[in-house]
């Protein structure tokens, strides 16, 4: 055997070792390849933990079912609304109750569905407990405080406010579309089992100075995940479970994409049936309270659904990790991930829709707007329901 040949021979074992080392690694960038096609992607948003690593929560001990209230009717918009967005989940609470729910493309009330940047609010509402257990002094604290390991990256004098407003100052390319935008890299980071943390701290080039003006970067959010381990020594996985999941009495536990490190995805990997994410919703229509305990404290509800980020005049505005659109009242707002995911709040009405979706064409324009709109209007319609007529 020539020297070429046993080169040839060694390269050959070495490439099929790599191969086998790596085969998981590379089946989750085959699977995330095809994680948005048209043919898959239904089936793909509720089994994301046969892509992508995961942690389950622990089941809730002490689950409650939703109160069941009136079947409602929505308005005839609202049924040519599911078939364009390409709804898979629909469930409507009014007054607590649920009034409507169904299900669509072959999709049932017990998949964990992913909830993209809808997980942000969820992390928003654990930052509040956080926050008022005393284990983070103030949202005027530098993130560096809590995160140390930030000190050389764009963060570095940017406040826990700035980031739970977007208004980190970070230049950050966030177009799903292009291959190699900074957000198309984190995806890459994920799929390969890499860390979340490290990414964080290679983002050292700023487009403005923290709290300029509200610039949304989906890798603030994993800042704030940041800070809130490294004040509490403990991971979000737990901390959701201990404060969140477990006092709603949620029917399902959820789970949470992670890194390859175990640390949850916190700005997008959040797992959770549509019902239960209209639990959550309600939560925050009743001031933080469920089942005659407050879980997340009405003065943190009231902040972070407040429009309080600098947005353009004519841009949808913004708080600590929810949206509040143009022509929404106060106490009116939402909760929003890609692809059509909802957590729609109307405090006025006391209605809450939580939607999931799997809509390719979220991009185009007047799509959010639409949503936007078809919730208030299916709200408005049930402002009536359940109640007796005066005789």
């Amino acid at each position: 055997m020539n020297i070429i040949s046993s080169a040839a021979i060694a390269t050959v074992g070495g490439l099929a070792a790599l191969a086998f080392w790596k085969r998981a690694e590379l089946g989750r960038i085959r699977h995330v390849l095809n994680l948005f096609s048209a043919d898959k992607i239904v089936h793909n948003f509720s089994h994301m933990n046969s892509v992508f690593l995961s942690d389950q929560l622990p089941a809730s001990s002490a689950s409650i079912p939703l109160k069941t209230g009136t079947t409602a009717t929505l308005p005839p918009q609202a049924y040519q609304w599911i078939k364009d967005r390409n709804v898979t989940a629909l469930v409507v609470l009014k007054d607590g109750e649920l009034v409507f729910e169904d299900y669509f493309h072959g999709t049932g009330p017990n998949d964990l569905r992913i909830n993209w940047s809808v997980s942000k609010s969820y992390l928003s509402a654990l930052f509040g407990v956080v926050l008022a257990e005393g284990a983070i002094e103030s949202i005027d604290d530098p993130v560096t405080k809590y995160a140390p390991e930030l000190s050389g990256t764009a963060y570095k004098d940017a406040t826990i406010k700035d980031v739970l407003q977007m208004s980190s100052g970070l230049a950050f390319d966030e177009d799903y579309l292009a291959f190699f935008s900074d957000i198309n890299r984190m995806g890459r980071v994920l799929a390969l089992g890499g860390s979340m943390d490290g990414f964080a701290k290679q983002q050292t080039k700023s487009a403005a100075q923290p709290g300029e003006r509200m610039e949304y970067v989906s890798i603030d959010t994993h800042i704030i995940g940041m800070v809130i381990r490294g004040a509490t020594g403990r991971g979000i996985t737990e901390l959701l479970h201990d404060k969140i999941i477990t006092p709603l009495g949620m029917e399902q536990a959820p789970y949470y994409l992670t890194d390859g490190n175990g640390v949850a995805f916190v700005l997008g990997g959040l797992n959770c049936t549509t019902r239960d994410n209209a639990r959550f919703g309600q939560m925050m229509a009743q001031g933080g309270q469920w089942n005659g305990k407050q879980i997340v404290p009405e003065d943190w509800v009231t902040a972070s659904t407040t429009a309080s980020a600098k947005t353009a005049p004519d841009e949808i505005r913004y708080g600590y990790q929810w949206w509040i659109p143009l022509g929404y009242e106060d106490g009116q707002f939402l909760a929003r991930g890609i692809y059509g995911q909802y957590i729609y709040i109307d405090r006025i009405n006391n209605v809450v829709i939580a939607t999931h979706s799997a809509d390719r064409a979220f991009r185009e324009d007047g799509v959010s707007r639409e949503n936007e709109v078809i919730f208030q209007e299916i709200a408005e319609s049930l402002k009536n329901h359940g109640k007796r007529p005066v005789l």
